[in-house]
């Protein structure tokens, strides 16, 4: 495959995105050549047709999620995880909710539906607040939870989801149209009828009772940006294609499943739709980035639909609409339609195996990156000291000014952690900062080195934009200037070569205030700002072991800034403090303990340091997944021996945590103990909840 010239942008992870994704992950020949990039606000996509089971309590959330990120990751895609708020036309971008806009020469459209607004009303879409409400309400954490009186919707969507919350133990009342239930059959109206009269579910025109949670399942519509961007639109908002999926009046941009239909044969917002318009989708795709014609698609007229009815009143059965006809309830329908819903997850379940085949050929590509890519502790000590000493700060001193505050600098940077541009920035330069924060300084200025891959100018120039934008998204909220910088290309061939950052970050600490590593004082106990576990975590993703909610908590803890702990923990006589990165925890500590006096004794607490694993970090650990520099940094164990030791369960994920490396880890700071009480008090109501005291020093 030559140089990608043309950059693609997949809006929305809906069900033709996710079969896209899958049939480029099996056969990467088919991929476009071109910058591929998906957009999605979820890291997964829940699959329709098992979302009433699920809210029934047949399927485990993880059973019916689609993992977009490993998706991406299998089809050579990178993954934005971004709310889409609108586009810009004339000027080629797609506008993200806090972050830049993506820019792109071809766009597909795959953004789903919204239901249309109720006043006073939860909507079903997008579904993660209405799951929510569902998991609370179910666990009784909500007002009247085995309440719910008014289910809006005459569909079929609406009824299988009263069924659905009623197999949970509420009890919904459905309010339809004033015409009733509107299933597309007199046949369908009657029979489901009945099944809601069974299940003790009332139904029909608005009928005054107690007021509970109002759920408006009434019908979607396209989201409402589409249309404000000037996209062609039907009475419904979904956006207008031709028979090759192209919107009208667009000839770059295409759009399917939900959001778009077709003006000449037009169908219902449905999964089904989405399913079989994806091989069309695909082909189109690639045909349009090297300039063939594109394929039509012919809808057929009718789609069967199985609807379940969430075990209501004994094993669950399902009943099948065709047309006029409507058959069952019965439970052998039910086994058939979890066979086909099972079926159609197990295609992307299974690509697990792939990757695993992958990673074995293509070992090359697999090591880790972020600061997880940095030169193992032995050969760096080993050249250093051919240098003579050397100050082993967290960031050079380099004189005062007139003032008399000490002025500071430091680099770091790492090839990138992410596919996403912005975000990969953002972390290195949060990661970067961490120096000039864990001396109890400031960030004035940064200067920033970017390589980039090989790619058309085009392309380098949104890579380029896209990472000098998330810089910013750091610096601009504490001041900071963005100095300027030097660009280079790529000129590696070996896979997985291409986007990096290294940044030099000024700043300053006051007259009074410089922390260095140490010495640590007896009685001084230490706090660990935030979780750990971000090595193994992000290793394990490569290796598809990581569970997609795991990353996005993970990345959810590493974007927060740390720069407003320094006037925090300076409050609480903080006396030494060093950031966690590449060495790890133990590592790092060890340092600190270099810079104190001979025979002096560190106690750790093993349950507050089970406490601050990041979710998923020891079940990984646990299953013997590691980061590539975790076997080097497990040299710094030799301290649990002596001078260090860990009171409690020392389990050996534990003790391999200590010394995973962090990305973006958290501040590690020497307090006097008397202190040390408030100053969680504080790092908590500032937001870092999981802030804790892990041990204390002892001699």
């Amino acid at each position: 495959m030559g140089m990608a010239a043309k950059n693609l942008l997949l809006a929305g992870g809906g069900h033709s995105h996710a079969l896209v994704l899958r049939m480029w992950a099996m056969h990467r020949a088919r991929r476009p050549q071109a910058l591929i990039t998906l957009v999605s606000r979820c890291s997964t996509a829940l699959y329709s047709g098992m979302v009433p089971g699920l809210v029934a309590g047949l399927y485990s959330r993880e059973q019916t999620a689609i993992d977009l990120r490993q998706l991406c990751q299998l089809a050579g895609v990178s993954f934005v995880q971004a709310e889409i708020t609108g586009l810009d036309l004339p000027g080629s971008q797609l506008l993200l909710a806090d972050r830049a806009a993506l820019g792109f020469d071809w766009l597909s459209l795959d953004v789903g539906a919204e239901i249309a607004e109720e006043a006073g009303a939860l909507a079903v879409k997008p579904l993660e607040p209405f799951l929510a409400w569902c998991e609370k309400a179910v666990a009784g954490q909500v007002a009247q939870p085995k309440l719910l009186p008014r289910l809006l919707g005459s569909g079929a969507a609406a009824v299988e989801l009263a069924l659905a919350l009623r197999a949970r133990g509420l009890q919904p009342a459905l309010q339809t149209k004033p015409s009733g239930l509107a299933l597309g059959s007199a046949a369908a109206n009657r029979g489901l009828g009945r099944v809601l009269d069974a299940a003790g579910i009332s139904h029909g025109p608005p009928d005054p009772g107690p007021d509970g949670a109002t759920i408006a399942c009434t019908g979607s519509r396209g989201p409402r940006w589409l249309a404000a961007s000037g996209l062609p639109t039907d009475a419904r908002g979904r956006v207008r294609t031709d028979s090759r999926l192209v919107v009208e009046g667009h000839p770059r941009l295409l759009a399917s499943g939900d959001c778009g239909v077709l003006s000449s044969d037009p169908r219902p917002a449905s999964g089904v739709w989405a399913v079989r318009a994806a091989p069309v989708l695909a082909a189109n795709l690639q045909a349009a980035m090297a300039g063939r014609p594109l394929r039509r698609w012919r809808p057929q007229r009718r789609a069967l639909q199985l609807l379940g009815d969430g075990g209501v009143s004994g094993p669950p059965r399902a009943i099948g609409l065709w047309g006029p006809w409507a058959l069952g309830p019965s439970r052998w329908l039910w086994q058939w339609k979890d066979r086909i819903d099972r079926r159609f997850m197990e295609r992307f379940k299974g690509l697990q195996t792939l990757m695993g085949r992958r990673q074995g050929a293509e070992s090359a590509a697999m090591a880790c990156r972020g600061c997880a890519a940095k030169l193992a502790a032995e050969p760096l000590r080993a050249a250093l000291q051919t240098l003579g000493p050397l100050r082993n700060d967290d960031a050079a001193v380099i004189g005062r000014d007139g003032s008399g505050q000490w002025l500071l600098q430091s680099v770091d940077g790492f090839p990138a952690l992410l596919s996403d541009p912005w975000l990969n920035a953002r972390l290195t330069t949060l990661h970067a900062c961490s120096d000039l924060w864990a001396c109890g300084g400031a960030v004035t200025s940064a200067q920033a080195v970017v390589t980039l891959p090989q790619l058309a100018p085009g392309l380098q120039s949104e890579l380029l934009r896209q990472t000098l934008a998330g810089v910013r998204s750091v610096l601009d909220p504490l001041g900071a200037q963005l100095l300027g910088g030097h660009t280079l290309e790529a000129r590696d061939a070996l896979p997985g070569a291409g986007l990096s950052l290294m940044l030099t970050v000024n700043g300053s600490a006051p007259a009074e205030r410089l922390w260095p590593k140490g010495p640590l004082h007896q009685g001084d106990v230490l706090i660990l700002t935030r979780p750990v576990g971000s090595g193994v975590l992000f290793a394990a993703a490569m290796a598809a072991a990581a569970k997609p909610h795991w990353i996005d908590q993970a990345l959810a803890v590493l974007q927060q800034s740390q720069a407003l702990l320094v006037e925090l923990l300076a409050a609480h006589d903080c006396r030494a403090c060093t950031d966690i990165t590449g060495f790890g925890l133990l590592g790092h500590l060890g340092e600190m303990l270099a810079a104190s006096p001979a025979g002096t004794r560190l106690q750790l607490d093993a349950t507050a340091l089970a406490g601050l694993a990041l979710p998923g970090a020891l079940e990984l650990l646990a299953a013997g997944h590691a980061s590539t520099l975790a076997p080097a940094n497990g040299q710094a164990l030799a301290l649990l021996e002596s001078p260090v030791s860990l009171q409690g369960d020392a389990s050996a994920p534990l003790q391999q945590l200590l010394i995973d490396p962090q990305t973006c880890g958290p501040l590690l700071a020497a307090v006097p103990a008397v202190r040390a009480a408030a100053a969680i008090a504080a790092l908590q109501q500032q937001g870092f909840q999981q802030a804790a005291v892990i041990g204390q020093v002892i001699a």
